[in-house]
């Protein structure tokens, strides 16, 4: 996604990273890239992604590989609260790693239910 990513997927407000079932960083778009500045940015591209993380998340990070599974969650951090929403990517069927959509929501938020 560093350089090949359609103009719209950089432009969005939102970050986008890609791993790859070993859990290597393959894609980040411009948000991304911005958000993990402190990691190294677009240096993270092709290495794995558990040093940015706690020992927890990485435990997480692993069960989800293993699992398949999904996980969400919103968090606050300097005034600034984000959805968090990793899920596994797959290629021909078989799951192929995860992307992390991570989006600055408000702090308060309407919420509906719908019928």
């Amino acid at each position: 996604m560093s350089n090949e990513n359609p103009s719209w997927v950089d432009s969005l407000p939102v970050a986008i990273t890609v791993c790859d079932i070993n859990g290597n960083v393959i894609a980040m778009n411009t948000k991304s890239r911005k958000t993990f500045e402190k990691w190294g940015g677009e240096a993270i591209i092709g290495n794995s992604l558990m040093p940015c993380h706690s020992e927890k998340s990485q435990h997480k990070i692993m069960e989800m590989m293993l699992e398949g599974k999904m996980n969400a969650y919103t968090i606050e951090k300097n005034g600034i609260k984000k959805l968090i929403y990793q899920c596994p990517w797959f290629k021909d069927g078989i799951q192929a790693g995860l992307v992390e959509l991570s989006l600055e929501i408000p702090l308060e938020m309407p919420h509906f239910v719908r019928k």
